[in-house]
């Protein structure tokens, strides 16, 4: 039986570019890295490995991209790579070495046509400390997809060492939440009619709204995907949470709605869509589930008339509410409003998704011998990490341990600049403390984008 791809993959397959580039690209994944405390057995840690591979299918799918006949393919269970290096052993800088080693990993190429879709390695301080890094093509998995290997592979990896692990869920194949996506999004189905039908009326005559290139897309400069990181201080934080709770928001809420007073400023634009990334995955049953589930969802609100700051997040709140009641596979949305999706193929404009992370603080949380912690705070720029297909993604961490906010601006730097990036970050962080900070103060939403808007060709 033939097994149909799910709607993410299919927005995937828009982008195709090829084994070498693009969302089947060697530089399409996504990265996770842990702190291991305890001496670690390599050979108990492939099995493990090797037995998550057996346990998720998602991690050994090939899409097969057939333009008459796109499908899903799961192929057999196959060993995964682990490759082991051995790390400087000075104690005072070990935190920036672990992050450096996962910018090293990142910045590596891990073709989808060479399954398992897993790879890790792993980086030994000494016999009691190493980081573990996970690299997982993103065609295959999401950021809760990340998750779910590590608590598997943990409780897998105690088993092989001897103890007994702690019991793991049935999981639900990738394949079937392709086939119930299927029936839930068909053309009869009256949820999807409804969805269809707000997204059509939402969006009309409206468009993503992007941003101003350094670079034309048609120049041709050679692409890779840069990532400038920033931090955000704990009085700025603390008052983001403290509007959230005061608005029954989330942080998510009031940052989308200081981000969009931003662009607003910037372009001269009061009619605003940001898109973001649901996690798309569904019914319950799907929880433990590896796979793509990313939706892309574009939220748009009007700046214009907004007295005050607070008056923007509530309208941010709405739109967000309605937003994720209506949730619609984006290739539908594109459908019933193609003009949406315009600044993909503008040759002077990026698409900049916009996400939130909150993270509780990090524990140590047992397997066995070992105690794993997740590497979260990443401070660090970099010069080549994982790709993004079109534009630029901005995410911010709040980071409940350190009380402050983390940066992070993935950008192509076939089209963005670093020193357009670390400037239009910087002011970012201004209008936030501008708005976040005075949220009752009169609100400025109308401001026309300078002669010398950020748009600089070279």
């Amino acid at each position: 039986m033939t097994i149909p791809l799910s709607f993410n993959q299919e927005f995937l397959c828009m982008f195709d570019q090829g084994d070498e580039e693009g969302p089947f690209g060697p530089r399409y994944n996504i990265v996770g890295g842990w702190r291991l405390y305890g001496k670690t057995d390599a050979d108990a840690l492939r099995r493990a490995l090797d037995d998550v591979v057996v346990r998720h299918e998602g991690l050994r799918t090939s899409i097969v991209r057939d333009a008459d006949a796109p499908h899903q393919e799961i192929l057999a269970p196959g060993p995964v790579d682990l490759e082991i290096r051995e790390l400087p052993a000075e104690p005072a800088d070990r935190d920036r070495r672990a992050e450096e080693l996962l910018i090293d990993v990142e910045g590596g190429r891990y073709g989808v046509t060479d399954p398992p879709l897993l790879r890790a390695v792993l980086g030994r301080f000494d016999d009691q400390d190493a980081v573990l890094v996970l690299v997982v093509h993103h065609t295959a998995a999401d950021e809760v997809s990340m998750q779910l290997i590590i608590r598997d592979l943990a409780a897998l990896y105690a088993g092989h060492t001897g103890h007994q692990p702690p019991p793991l869920p049935e999981v639900t194949q990738f394949q079937d939440f392709a086939r119930w996506e299927r029936e839930r999004f068909a053309p009869d189905s009256a949820p999807a009619a409804k969805a269809r039908a707000y997204w059509r009326e939402q969006l009309a005559g409206g468009a993503i709204t992007g941003v101003p290139t350094d670079h034309l897309k048609s120049a041709g400069i050679e692409k890779t995907t840069a990532v400038h990181r920033f931090q955000i201080g704990a009085e700025l934080t603390a008052a983001t949470v403290a509007l959230a709770r005061s608005t029954r928001s989330t942080a998510f809420m009031v940052l989308l709605a200081a981000y969009q007073v931003f662009l607003s400023e910037r372009t001269g634009v009061t009619d605003v869509a940001v898109p973001t990334m649901a996690s798309g995955r569904g019914p319950r049953r799907f929880e433990n589930t590896v796979g793509a589930f990313f939706n892309f969802v574009p939220l748009r609100t009007d700046t214009a008339g907004c007295a005050t700051f607070r008056q923007m997040v509530e309208r941010t709140r709405t739109t967000c509410f309605r937003a994720y009641a209506h949730e619609l596979p984006f290739g539908q949305v594109v459908a019933e409003a193609p003009e949406v999706a315009a600044p993909f193929a503008a040759d002077d404009l990026g698409v900049f998704a916009f996400q939130v992370f909150q993270f509780p603080p990090v524990e140590r949380e047992p397997a066995g011998d070992l105690a794993y912690s997740e590497i979260r705070r990443r401070v660090l720029s970099q010069a080549v990490s994982t790709d993004i297909p079109d534009g630029a993604m901005l995410q911010l961490a709040v980071d409940a341990a350190a009380g402050e906010m983390v940066g992070h601006l993935g950008y192509n730097t076939n089209i963005y600049r670093e020193d357009s990036m670390a400037e239009m970050a910087a002011a970012f962080a201004d209008s936030l403390r501008t708005t976040v900070a005075a949220p009752d103060a009169p609100l400025r939403t109308t401001v026309a984008a300078p002669d010398d808007a950020p748009l600089r060709r070279g």
